[in-house]
């Protein structure tokens, strides 16, 4: 028997209401090829293409250029007029690890313990969260999700080996559409020195003599060494065909960090915990990135001769020192990156990373090139993370994470106009907007 009219209907308005439900929740719809077009495309590969066109098939860039054909059948939009950019990469933040800083059963930044490895962000990420729709709003297609990162939305909790940053995408219903390294890095918090503390109980700081504060300090190195030894025997032992051994999962996660195949992601702002920092990790043979580095122009040389690469914290917080300059770590990008040492920015929680961009402005007002600011929130976070190869430029192959704007992504007053992550156009809507736009129409309150 021929179907009805209305039974034809209903598939159509059912596939219809999955795209639009889709597009809402940010996450992704069913693949089609899609074409860019009279753009200027800026590849970060090489010179920008005045008007050129983005053409992307299954997830990827299949081509870009000023003479692409466009595939029959594509999904074209033009955007003459309009600027295409790599996506922005947050490369430290909690995005996903935590909800509401003030309410700590939606926080999951941080395990007890001293040595956790075995943990990974990726298996606690929220993909429903609503900081991700807020943060890709600005253009910020990718993050690296780290536990144990400190910040403002996890109360600076810490762990001296905190565990493994995963890297994800900022869509999809779950973290197995989202992720792009479940095990991009393993997070160090180095000991430092302190000699003053803070007690929550009674807002007031405590002194402690520097004696035994070092003794503190000397304690927790060698609890990483040690750690690190036990680790080199295990893989050895794990290795070793026929061996009999008990597992242990923590000593597990450590290979790859002992091996130097997954690099370390050690926190540390003063320039002596820096030295002390980059001199364990040579010592040990780890893979060492530099996170916060509020003091790292102190230490450049060293930097660049070790080639330690820094993951900075934000160019608007108060300077280390009373007496530091009050552009101090504004300046500080400009003047690392010109002593050869390599930089990105990160937000290193969820409240500010949607200020990522200007972050990078701040230091390019302040000396830092354009073209380094651009990058350092772009190519520059891929490359010292190992994931370059898949992201950072718009160049044929890499994943189809970009954004489409009418101006510079640098700058506050700039609009995202279409957003692709994993080649899929990506909705912009966000709780913020939201509420927005419920209160510029809130009707005029009458006498």
């Amino acid at each position: 028997m021929k179907p009805s009219r209305m039974k034809m209907r209903v598939p159509i308005l059912f596939v219809g209401s999955l795209y639009v439900a889709g597009m809402a929740f940010g996450q992704t719809v069913p693949a089609t090829d899609t074409a860019i077009t009279h753009a200027k495309i800026f590849t970060l590969a090489g010179a920008p293409i005045e008007d050129g066109t983005v053409v992307i098939h299954d997830g990827k860039i299949a081509a870009v250029g000023a003479n692409v054909s466009i595939p029959a059948g594509a999904k074209v939009i033009d955007a003459k007029g309009l600027q295409v950019y790599p996506g922005l990469f947050d490369p430290l933040t909690q995005m996903g690890l935590s909800e509401i800083g003030a309410v700590r059963a939606t926080v999951d930044t941080t395990e007890t313990g001293s040595f956790n490895p075995d943990l990974v962000a990726a298996t606690a990420v929220l993909p429903s969260s609503a900081h991700i729709p807020v943060t890709r709003a600005v253009g910020i297609t990718e993050v690296l999700a780290v536990p144990a990162s400190g910040g403002f939305d996890s109360s600076g909790a810490t762990n001296l080996i905190g565990g493994q940053a995963s890297a994800i995408h900022l869509a999809g219903w779950t973290v197995a559409e989202m992720l792009i390294r479940k095990n991009a890095a393993m997070v160090m918090d180095w000991p430092g020195i302190e000699t003053q503390s803070f007690d929550y109980s009674t807002f007031s700081t405590k002194e402690k003599p520097f004696s035994d504060a070092k003794k503190d300090y000397d304690k927790s190195v060698d609890q990483l060494t040690n750690w690190l030894e036990e680790s080199r025997h295990y893989a050895q032992v794990a290795a070793t065909s026929g061996a009999i051994y008990d597992r242990d999962v923590k000593l597990e996660a450590m290979i790859s960090v002992v091996r130097g195949e997954m690099p370390v992601l050690v926190f540390a702002d003063r320039a002596r915990d820096i030295r002390n920092a980059v001199e364990f990790c040579e010592n040990q043979n780890l893979k060492m990135i530099l996170a916060g580095g509020g003091e790292a122009w102190k230490v450049k040389d060293l930097l660049r001769s070790k080639s330690v690469p820094v993951i900075l914290r934000s160019t608007l917080e108060y300077p280390r020192e009373d007496d530091d300059a009050y552009d101090r770590l504004m300046t500080q990008p400009a003047e690392l990156v010109a002593a050869g040492v390599k930089i990105a920015f990160g937000s290193f929680d969820n409240s500010f990373s949607r200020r990522l961009g200007q972050q990078a402005a701040n230091a390019v007002a302040h000396g830092l090139a354009y073209e380094d600011g651009l990058k350092a929130v772009t190519l520059y976070p891929a490359q010292i993370l190992g994931l370059d190869g898949e992201l950072g430029t718009i160049e044929t192959g890499k994943i189809a994470n970009l954004v489409v704007t009418n101006g510079d992504p640098l700058e506050l007053t700039t609009e995202v106009r279409y957003l692709f992550i994993k080649g899929q156009l990506t909705s912009t809507d966000n709780k913020q907007k939201d509420l927005y736009e419920k209160y510029l129409n809130r009707p005029a309150a009458t006498k």
